[in-house]
């Protein structure tokens, strides 16, 4: 065999021999890659918040009656001490056969208790008539000498009794008339007779100018005291409550910047925290889970011409402003694993993954801020999956 044909096929095993282990050789991952670079950050706390109306009258019925049908609809203005709902007495109900029975009765019972009183009355009359002349020529025998002091004191005597007993009996007249008027009453003022109502009328009056924001009953019907009438307030007076997750509301502080979001109009809405509430309230979310939350209460410090069309209950979404910086180092949250209890990430260099722990300090949603491990212009792997070890080759996608 000739020398050439040896270094023919020599050359030809060096290749399938280079070709077989460049086949087992490990292929570089491919992998995102993003630098870590320095810029402005801002952490903030994102919640659905809704508009009310700070000062808010719910104005109540003051006592159980019946009321009139409120002729002021949701949006007309009012003023102090204006009229906003007028309660009647209670509508007399209905007699059913037995009672209109009873009552009909007590009537015809009423009238001749009336009719004896008065026949009473006439004979009374009769005797203290009887008895005041009698006392009258008593005196006058008397001062004639034709009788006795005593004589003259008796027939005195018996005219004041008879005066005594026909006062007592006028009284009791005047009384039967008074029961012989409550008997009739209760038939003439029944609901079925459709008697007008001469009762008092109660006003409820507004106690502060706004206008009006809901109205319970519009419509007249019986209402209890203490039943809601009417709610009032000043539209231009809002405020926005947001319900933030407890854990979130501990970093919230009086005088924090807010901003409005998606509330429907251009831009956005700058606003200030102006009270957390102590006290906390369990809220089920919507997946089922139960959610410690607390309230927060934030004013609208835009200019008023600027979200005049918001009004009461409406939804705005509120981002609070946790913290801010201008020149932060900064990587993504993808970038970021666990391992310990600590935080590293990949970073490349000279196309292999080098295992890098860093330092964490304030994050976001969609970023952390590094502190150290890092410097400005480092390249990290971002979303590594199981394929990325240290010292793996690695190529950009």
């Amino acid at each position: 065999m000739s020398r050439t044909r040896w270094l023919l096929l020599a050359a030809v095993a060096a290749v399938v021999v280079f070709s077989i282990m460049y086949g087992f050789m490990p292929k570089p991952a491919v992998v995102d890659i993003v630098k870590a670079a320095k810029g402005p950050m801002t952490v903030t706390v994102e919640e659905e918040g809704k508009t009310r109306v700070k000062d808010r009258y719910v104005i109540s019925a003051p006592v159980a009656g019946f009321l009139r049908r409120i002729d002021l609809d949701v949006g007309d203005p009012v003023k102090k001490g204006q009229v906003v709902a007028d309660l009647e007495s209670q509508k007399a109900p209905v007699l059913d056969p037995r009672s209109r029975a009873a009552a009909e009765a007590s009537v015809s019972a009423a009238g001749a208790m009336l009719a004896a009183a008065e026949e009473t009355v006439s004979a009374r009359t009769a005797a203290a008539d009887y008895a005041k002349a009698n006392a009258a020529r008593s005196r006058k025998l008397f001062e004639s000498g034709y009788i006795s002091r005593d004589a003259m004191d008796q027939s005195e005597s018996e005219a004041k009794r008879t005066a005594a007993d026909l006062l007592a009996a006028e009284a009791a007249a005047k009384s039967a008339r008074f029961e012989l008027a409550k008997a009739r009453s209760a038939l003439g003022y029944s609901a079925a007779e459709q008697t007008v109502n001469r009762g008092k009328i109660v006003p409820v009056r507004a106690p502060a100018p706004g206008c009006v924001l809901k109205i319970y009953h519009e419509s007249e019907g019986s209402v209890n005291a203490g039943d809601p009438l009417i709610d009032i307030g000043d539209p231009a007076g809002l405020e926005v409550k947001v319900e933030v997750l407890s854990e979130d509301a501990v970093r919230i502080k009086p005088g924090m910047t807010v901003l409005f979001e998606r509330w429907g109009g251009e831009g956005n809405l700058l606003g200030k925290v102006r009270t957390v509430e102590p006290a906390g309230f369990t809220k089920i979310s919507s997946l089922g889970v139960e959610e410690q939350r607390t309230l927060v209460i934030a004013d609208i410090t835009a200019p008023p011409e600027s979200w005049q069309k918001l009004g009461d209950g409406y939804r705005v979404d509120a981002r609070f402003v946790i913290w801010e910086g201008k020149d932060v180092l900064q990587v993504p949250a993808a970038a970021l694993f666990r391992k310990g209890d600590g935080w590293d990430v990949f970073i490349v260099r000279g196309g292999k993954a080098r295992l890098q722990p860093v330092q964490l300090g304030h994050r976001t949603g969609l970023a952390a801020e590094i502190v150290s491990g890092l410097a400005a212009g480092d390249q990290v792997i971002a979303h590594p999956d199981d394929s990325v070890r240290d010292g793996s080759r690695v190529r950009p996608r």
